[in-house]
């Protein structure tokens, strides 16, 4: 099947007894055995059923095997935010006297959580700008047991070279581990270009609907999952059946919602460049974009976020997020609204200043999620909002 088929098809489930369409919410905490022997046998591992949702779960297995497919991945493991996912990985490689290679720039709470948590039970890391895999490969050492990438890069919109890294990863015999939230598996399948591991925060793109918050781990082959599962368990961090339900409606219209909100990304970045009150423009989509040959290579598309630069720093950056009528002044990404945020003061506030400007997030760096609407109605609503930098003196 093609991507927008599967997006639509996998994951449905094998048993439907009264010849439902949708896949049901098992809205159960707890799964009966028909006798003693095939409960004990489900809890050794030598036949297959269901013990107890936190373990497993028919609404979050049709979830897992959906996404999955889409990135041509083993299997999926649905946690409850996209953070558990990323924080369930580093637990499973990473120890005592153990060191992880990352992009420097990544969503705030994936840095954070290394330089504080992570750092506390002996784990060292060391933050990188991975758009130029030379730098993955200088920083890689002899404790090193993970490698992990966010591309595109939240928020500045630089990326790595997948296929790149992976095969420095491969020649230390380190996994290699994708945050592919920005892109979704509609644009960009991480395990075709050699990566172990992929990661989403389902709250974005793949559920679409601000409504939902939830994670998934995608790996390669049986025994990254294998490594991984048990740790997720134990940890705790796993998808309710609801959230799943909720989510794989997301998944189905995904294909819809990336064309629309991408194709007004492309317009709205057309506009952006040539607009006086904006300084700087980072979309992989326009040739300028220092890894747009990488981007067109690895993605099937550019996607739909946006980061730029307005005059008047972050006064100007506040006055335009304070002006705007039609996009919402929120984090997050992905939703069919469009969304307006400030990094350096909102989603990326825990990180200590200076490694923000190092990982090249400024203060006058406004990020945009371009959701669903009509563009023309968009474009009118960012003009206004620039515009008021200069009846604030923004551009003095």
């Amino acid at each position: 099947m093609r991507k927008a088929t599967k997006a639509i098809h996998e994951g449905k489930l094998e048993c439907m007894d009264f010849g439902q369409v949708s896949v049901p919410i098992f809205q159960s905490s707890t799964f009966s055995f028909p006798t003693a022997e095939e409960g004990a046998a489900r809890f050794a591992g030598t036949q297959e059923g269901y013990i107890y949702t936190r373990l497993g779960n028919p609404t979050i297995d049709a979830l897992e095997r959906s996404v999955a497919a889409q990135e041509n991945g083993y299997r999926g493991l649905a946690t409850a935010s996209g953070m558990a996912a990323i924080t369930t990985v580093y637990a499973a490689f990473l120890g005592k006297d153990t060191h992880i290679v990352s992009t420097d720039c990544v969503y705030g709470p994936s840095r954070t959580a290394l330089e504080t948590i992570f750092r506390r039970f002996g784990v060292e890391a060391t933050f990188v700008d991975s758009s130029d895999a030379r730098n993955i490969e200088r920083a890689i050492r002899p404790d090193t047991a993970l490698v992990f990438i966010e591309t595109p890069a939240n928020p500045t919109m630089r990326i790595t070279d997948i296929a790149a890294a992976a095969t420095i990863a491969r020649l230390h015999g380190i996994p290699l581990a994708v945050d592919n939230t920005f892109a979704s598996p509609y644009l960009q399948r991480p395990i075709e270009h050699g990566a172990d591991i992929v990661i989403h925060s389902l709250t974005k793109y793949i559920n679409g609907h601000s409504d939902v918050v939830g994670g998934m781990i995608v790996t390669k082959d049986e025994a990254l999952y294998a490594r991984i599962k048990p740790v997720l368990n134990h940890l705790g961090g796993t998808m309710d059946p609801h959230q799943a339900w909720l989510v794989l409606r997301g998944v189905q219209t995904l294909p819809l919602r990336m064309e629309k909100s991408q194709e007004n990304a492309a317009r709205m970045a057309a506009f952006l460049k040539q607009h006086p009150m904006v300084t700087w423009l980072n979309f992989p989509g326009l040739p300028e974009h220092p890894q747009y040959d990488i981007a067109k290579r690895q993605m099937d598309g550019f996607g739909a976020m946006i980061a730029f630069g307005v005059r008047g720093g972050l006064d100007g950056g506040r006055t335009v997020m304070n002006n705007v009528r039609l996009f919402t002044l929120a984090v997050s990404l992905g939703g069919v609204e469009s969304l307006i945020e400030h990094p350096a003061s909102m989603t990326h506030a825990g990180m200590p200043g200076t490694a923000r400007v190092e990982a090249g997030i400024m203060d006058e760096l406004v990020r945009i999620s371009l959701g669903c609407e009509d563009i023309d109605d968009l474009l009118e609503d960012l003009d206004q909002a620039l515009n008021a930098i200069r009846t604030d003196g923004g551009d003095a």
